[in-house]
């Protein structure tokens, strides 16, 4: 049975030189939100390796909603504002969110311990119709069908510009474990024929960013995935 889900991701740059116990103290006080009433789901993690990204972010932060008002009644809730005004703007240069509405999101809500996500954020070029974002998001979707290692796949138009940094399309696949992201990768001819595919938006898309993270280790990873990232 499908679930329409709000996904809600957040990137954050933390300042060059920050005391590594302040940095910890963000991230705790981040995951504690998961036990506020709105929060279906919510991990934040450190970046491990970063590729092709045109802002060096180091952390990151996935949650979900059931809807919009709930998403919102997060953002004002008074436990996320004191986050966010004690542990996360003293030391962060930059943050960067993405929301998008999955309305077929299969399986669990809550992501189990050790399950990895990619994520991607494309900027589409001005003025492009409907009917391109939804062969662009059909494409995404069809990724899950040419990979078995792929549980979750999610996608849509980003409906909170502000702070997006004009990045208007973003999805979310969900895999067992790092393994499944490897073994993905490991299969030259089917991501060949993927990158083919991508290249369809190319026309359409000025930049493109690809994320890894690791539930239950807490590690990301923000690659240029299939060769596709501009900066």
């Amino acid at each position: 049975m499908s679930t329409t889900t709000i996904e809600h991701i957040v990137l954050f740059k933390v300042k060059d030189n920050t005391d590594p116990t302040e940095v910890n103290t963000m991230l705790t006080s981040l995951n504690a939100l998961v036990s506020l009433d709105p929060v279906l789901h919510l991990a934040a993690a450190p970046l491990y390796r970063t590729k092709s990204s045109p802002i060096p972010f180091t952390h990151m932060l996935h949650s979900r909603y059931s809807s919009r008002d709930d998403l919102n009644a997060y953002t004002v809730h008074p436990s996320h504002l004191t986050a966010v005004k004690e542990s996360v703007l003293p030391i962060c240069d930059d943050i960067m969110a993405v929301d998008w509405v999955a309305d077929d999101l299969q399986g669990p809500i809550v992501l189990p311990p050790g399950s990895a996500i990619r994520v991607i954020f494309l900027k589409l070029k001005e003025n492009l119709g409907e009917e391109v974002k939804d062969e662009i998001l059909a494409l995404i979707k069809g990724i899950k069908g040419s990979f078995g290692e792929i549980n979750q796949i999610t996608c849509g138009e980003n409906f909170s510009p502000a702070r997006a940094k004009g990045y208007s399309i973003a999805s979310l696949a969900v895999f067992p474990g790092v393994s499944g992201i490897e073994a993905v990768d490991s299969k030259e001819e089917l991501v060949n024929l993927q990158r083919e595919k991508f290249v369809y938006i190319f026309p359409y898309a000025s930049h493109l960013v690809f994320l890894d993270c690791l539930y239950g280790i807490y590690e990301t990873i923000l690659v240029d995935e299939l060769g596709l990232a501009k900066d």
